[in-house]
C-alpha cells in the first residue's frame, strides 16, 4: 500500500475542479433544480479521478529516465547534461521533470515540462555553469507523469546519486588548442609581431635570398659553392614557461560569478597547453604565505594531467601574499632562465611599490610578465554622466583607480618588467598574445 501512496500526487486541476463543484453547490441552494446536476458533476469527478489513477498505475514501468553526466565539469563554462526518457505507456503522457541538481548552483525551481508520445524515446538536454572548483553531487531524477485528464500524477524516481568533479576550464583548452598553432590569429585579437633577430639553434645552410641577414652568411659554404650561402636558425625549443598563481586574498575578488583566482587558473591551464604545443616546457605553482602546488616545468606526455590535477586543488587562503618567499624559492629552485607569468592583482601604486624589490629580483634572472586585472565594475561609473555631486565624486574616484592601474604598467616598464593589464574575460587571449609575442621576438 505504501508503494502506491508515495508516488501518488493530486494535481492542481483536481482542486480547481473541486472548487468549481463547490461553487455549483452554493448556487444549488438558490436554484434547487441544479442540485441533481451538481451531484452528477461530483460523480463524474470521482469517476475521472479513479480512471486517471487506474491508467497511470496499471503499468508497472510507466516512464524510465536516464541521466547522462560528463566525466567532469569545466569550471566557468556551460556543461551539457543529457536526459533520456522512455515512455512505456501506450498513450501520450505529460511529464514534469525535476532533477536534484547540486546545491552549489542554488537553483530551487528547476523543472522541465515535456509531452511524450506513446511508446517513444525522447532525449532532452539542459546546461549547467559551475563557478567554483570541487565536487558536485547530483540527487535523484524525479519524473511526474500525468495523463490527458491531468487530475493526478505518478512519480517515478530514477538515477541514483552521482558526484561530478569540477576542474579548471578544459573547454577553453580545447578552444585555444588550434588557435595557438594557427597562423590566422588576427580574428582572435592576437597580433602578428615581426621577429627581431634570431636565436642560435642551427637548422640548415641555404642559398642567400634578398632580405636575409648578412650577419648569417656562411663564408666557408659560400667559398665551396661560389655563391652566397647563409645559416638558417630556428627558435629554441624546450624553454621553461612557469605560470605563477597568487592565491592570496587579493585574488578572491569576483567577476561574473568567477573569482580572479579561477580566471587565473583557467588561463594557466590554457597557456601551459599552448607552451607544450610550441615545444616548450610548462610548469605551474601557486603561492601566498608559502609556495605550493608545484609542478616542475617539463615536456612529457603526462604533464597536462599533472598540471590539471594540481590546479584542481588550488584554493585561496585569504592571507597577504609573501612575494619575498616567492623570490627566495624562485632563486633557489629555478636555476635556468624561464618565462614567468605571474597572475596577481595590484589595486594601488603603493601596493606595487611594497613588492617591487622582489619583482625586480626575479626579473634579473628570468623574463617576468606581471598579469593583473582591470576593475571592470568601475566602467559604468566612469562612462555614465554625473548628475549629482555624489555621482561626480564617485566618477572622479573611479577614474583615479583606473588611472592608477595604468601608472602601475608604466612603473613596471621602467624596471624592464613586462606586464599585462586585462579584464578577466580577456585574460586567456591576452596571455596567449603576450606569450606568442615573446616567442616571435626571441626575448626568452
Amino acid at each position: 500500500m505504501n508503494k502506491l501512496i508515495k508516488p501518488f500526487y493530486i494535481q492542481n486541476r483536481f482542486f480547481y475542479a473541486c472548487i468549481t463543484v463547490m461553487v455549483f453547490f452554493v448556487f444549488s441552494f438558490l436554484f434547487p433544480r441544479w442540485f441533481v446536476v451538481v451531484k452528477l458533476l461530483v460523480l463524474l469527478l470521482v469517476a475521472l479521478t479513479f480512471l486517471d489513477t487506474l491508467i497511470l498505475f496499471a503499468a508497472k514501468n510507466g516512464v524510465k529516465g536516464t541521466r547522462n553526466l560528463p566525466e567532469k565539469f569545466s569550471n566557468g563554462d556551460l556543461n551539457p547534461i543529457q536526459l533520456t526518457l522512455e515512455n512505456f505507456y501506450t498513450f501520450p503522457v505529460n511529464v514534469n521533470i525535476i532533477d536534484e541538481i547540486p546545491e552549489q548552483f542554488q537553483v530551487r525551481d528547476f523543472t522541465i515540462k515535456r509531452k511524450l508520445d506513446a511508446s517513444s524515446i525522447t532525449e532532452l538536454q539542459y546546461e549547467l555553469r559551475p563557478v567554483e572548483r570541487g565536487e558536485y553531487s547530483f540527487g535523484h531524477l524525479n519524473i511526474y507523469v500525468t495523463s490527458t485528464f491531468g487530475l493526478v500524477a505518478r512519480r517515478f524516481t530514477t538515477c541514483n546519486e552521482a558526484m561530478i568533479p569540477t576542474y579548471p576550464s578544459f573547454m577553453q583548452l580545447r578552444k585555444y588548442d588550434l588557435i595557438a598553432i594557427s597562423n590566422n590569429l588576427l580574428q582572435y585579437g592576437i597580433k602578428k609581431v615581426r621577429k627581431l633577430g634570431h636565436t642560435m639553434e642551427f637548422e640548415q645552410i641555404k642559398d642567400y635570398v634578398l632580405g636575409d641577414d648578412l650577419r648569417t652568411i656562411n663564408w666557408k659554404a659560400t667559398a665551396k659553392k661560389s655563391q652566397l650561402m647563409v645559416n638558417q636558425f630556428q627558435d629554441e625549443k624546450s624553454q621553461p614557461v612557469y605560470s605563477i598563481i597568487d592565491k592570496g586574498r587579493v585574488m578572491k575578488m569576483p567577476f561574473d560569478g568567477l573569482t580572479l583566482l579561477d580566471y587565473a587558473i583557467n588561463a594557466s591551464l590554457v597557456i601551459s597547453n599552448v607552451a607544450l604545443k610550441k615545444q616548450d616546457k610548462a610548469g605551474i605553482f601557486a603561492f601566498s604565505k608559502k609556495v605550493e602546488n608545484i609542478v616542475v616545468a617539463e615536456r612529457r606526455t603526462s604533464q597536462m594531467n599533472l598540471i590539471l590535477e594540481s590546479l584542481y586543488n588550488i584554493k585561496t587562503d585569504y592571507y597577504e601574499s609573501d612575494f619575498g618567499r616567492l623570490y627566495a624559492d624562485c632563486k633557489r629552485n629555478i636555476t635556468n632562465r624561464s618565462l614567468m607569468l605571474l597572475y596577481t592583482n595590484f589595486e594601488t601604486l603603493d601596493g606595487l611599490h611594497r613588492q617591487l624589490p622582489y619583482l625586480k629580483g626575479i626579473a634579473k634572472n628570468h623574463l617576468l610578465v606581471v598579469i593583473f586585472f582591470k576593475n571592470t565594475e568601475l566602467n559604468s561609473l566612469i562612462t555614465e554622466k554625473a548628475e549629482t555631486v555624489q555621482q561626480a565624486y564617485d566618477k572622479v574616484i573611479a577614474e583615479k583607480f583606473a588611472f592608477e592601474k595604468r601608472l602601475i604598467v608604466s612603473e613596471l616598464q621602467k624596471y624592464g618588467i613586462q606586464s599585462i593589464l586585462t579584464s578577466p574575460e580577456d585574460l586567456t587571449i591576452d596571455t596567449i598574445n603576450k606569450y606568442l609575442e615573446i616567442k616571435a621576438r626571441g626575448l626568452l
